[in-house]
């Protein structure tokens, strides 16, 4: 993927990695979010060229029903 491993078609991603990623010290779990209205675009860290691309609405629906998985 051009530009840095990013989404084709989006600009330079701010990427940040998720508070629930594993700090474990040996490449544990590492997701990252990036934002870029209208959209959101998620990765693994350790496999950065591959990323999934969400509209923001479905982005919320799936956050919220892992909230709800986890109660």
């Amino acid at each position: 993927m051009s530009g840095g491993d990013q989404p084709m078609g989006l600009p330079d991603l701010q990427w940040r990695k998720s508070s629930f990623s594993s700090g474990d010290g040996q490449g544990g779990n590492c997701v990252e979010v990036a934002i870029a209205q209208p959209v959101v675009a998620v990765r693994d860290s350790k496999a950065p060229a591959g990323s999934l691309v969400f509209t923001e609405a479905a982005w919320r629906g799936l956050v919220s029903a892992l909230h709800t998985h986890e109660s």
